[in-house]
């Protein structure tokens, strides 16, 4: 009854524990300034956690009474984020690295401090007008007409494939056909695609792999051979799905040619841009997006080359009443805060009704690094691939298996008196033992069924040295090996 009388007397719920009793002044102070002190280069660029820590997280109760504040924090900062792969680490190589900027670190703290929900105009006018605006400048830089063009901010790449290929899927086929559609992509593509195929209700054995040219590009005219004979077989030819900037190599796709196919047969052409797609800004590659206008649909990572913290990525249409055709949806109790016709609330062009401010720690490091600072941060980092190819051309015994494109570079170990297996098996393991010494990760990939170790040099703080090191040490963990022992 008490609870009830507080209510009816206008007084709020008595707590046992109330966390303004907690210094959370000091405590967020001294957390933030060790985090800026620190210099991250002197930590491992990976670390597993050993197996009784492992258990330990894995079979950690609720407690029925909260723990000291600072006993959690000493767990987390000795233990849970002590052992980690760091993507601002200046030698982490390995996948597509995300080394964000401080300025996107600060957008964190602001925007989950106030608690923003952006799923509409009037719970947040300013970050969405924001939001609005940041879209409309990627459209321009894509080429896209910026009044019929639109999009929205996403968790990252693969919401951002997800939600193009669910439009390009409404936009393209009748439902009823839905098992006749058919797709076309590259072993190249980035398997979220496949994912966002699989969501979508596409089936996979209508998914058509191209085959691929020695630069790993979609080979066009394998491409319209298969189109061709989907056709003659009765199939409906849906979409293309291009890249602009692969995983593996950062090869991009020729949108001229392809778009003048998708014209051709009336297909969607979708570029997952998730990683390359920055490169667009750099004088040094922006010739490799030429005709990428002429594509319907495009993923933007901003966690990658746009420098922000996860997460962080858009996806942008040339026609946005595409999006709102395909997640446009009346809710009642949304009636009262509903925007006009002139301005689309984010909810209508996404999955996301529950999203915060993305755009905002985006915005905070545009304005205050400017354009020109992030342009020269892309070409160092192409810079840095340029220089770890000639640096690994003039090793014995190793190889460029794919030239620097972009800021990917591929090479490997290779001794003409050993098996293929056995120089995989060398690659491979001089991969896993500089990840296992903690100064950088540079794990492997495939390429043409060959091992190969992959480098991805997006980090602005990465030196020539790094490179260097890196490289003289994989080099050193192979000459030290002794196959017998393998």
């Amino acid at each position: 009854m008490s609870f009830i009388k507080n209510i009816i007397e206008g007084e709020s719920m008595e707590m046992e524990f109330n966390e303004n009793n907690i210094d959370l002044e000091t405590i967020i102070r001294d957390e933030v300034n060790k985090y800026l002190s620190r210099d991250i280069g002197d930590l491992p660029a990976t670390q597993q956690a050993p197996l009784e820590l492992r258990e330990k997280y894995e079979k950690m109760e609720v407690p029925n009474k909260g723990r000291d504040i600072y006993e959690v924090l000493k767990d987390l900062n000795n233990e849970v984020l002590n052992y980690l792969y760091r993507p601002n680490h200046p030698r982490s190589f390995s996948f597509i690295p995300g080394p964000a900027s401080r300025l996107s670190w600060l957008g964190d703290i602001l925007t989950t401090a106030n608690n923003i929900h952006a799923s509409n105009f009037a719970n947040a006018t300013l970050p969405i007008n924001i939001e609005r605006n940041l879209i409309n400048y990627l459209v321009g830089k894509i080429g896209y007409e910026i009044k019929p063009a639109g999009g929205v901010f996403v968790s990252g790449g693969s919401m951002a494939n997800l939600t193009a290929i669910v439009a390009a899927r409404d936009a393209q086929v009748e439902m009823e056909d839905i098992k006749k559609a058919t797709v076309y992509l590259t072993s190249q593509t980035h398997h979220s695609v496949g994912k966002a195929l699989h969501v979508a209700g596409f089936l996979k054995n209508n998914i058509r792999r191209i085959e691929y040219n020695d630069d790993f590009t979609m080979n066009t005219d394998s491409l319209k051979a298969a189109i061709d004979k989907d056709i003659e077989e009765g199939y409906k030819p849906a979409m293309v799905i291009a890249t602009a900037g692969t995983t593996n190599t950062g090869s991009v796709d020729d949108f001229t040619t392809l778009g003048d196919i998708c014209d051709h047969y009336n297909l969607w052409l979708h570029v997952d841009g998730a990683y390359g797609l920055s490169h667009i800004l750099s004088d040094k590659s922006q010739h490799l997006f030429k005709g990428i206008e002429r594509s319907d649909s495009a993923s933007w990572d901003a966690h990658k080359l746009l420098f922000q913290t996860y997460s962080c990525a858009m996806v942008i249409v040339k026609e946005k009443n595409h999006l709102l055709q395909s997640f446009g949806e009346d809710a009642e109790y949304l009636d009262d805060i509903a925007s006009d016709d002139d301005v689309i609330d984010p909810e209508m062009l996404g999955i996301e009704l529950t999203r915060p401010a993305r755009a905002l720690k985006l915005w905070i490091t545009l304005q205050v690094i400017g354009e020109d600072e992030i342009i020269e941060r892309i070409k160092y980092g192409e810079g840095l691939a340029e220089y770890a190819e000639e640096y690994v051309s003039s090793l014995d015994n190793w190889r460029i298996i794919s030239h620097a494109n972009l800021s990917i570079v591929n090479f490997r170990y290779e001794n003409s008196d050993l098996t293929e297996a056995q120089n995989n098996q060398l690659n491979s393991m001089a991969a896993q033992k500089i990840a296992d010494s903690g100064y950088a990760i540079a794990y492997t990939t495939v390429l043409n069924n060959q091992r190969v170790i992959r480098l991805c040099t997006t980090n602005p703080l990465t030196t020539h040295d790094d490179i260097r090191e890196t490289i003289n040490r994989l080099d050193q963990y192979i000459g030290d090996y002794d196959m017998k022992d393998a």
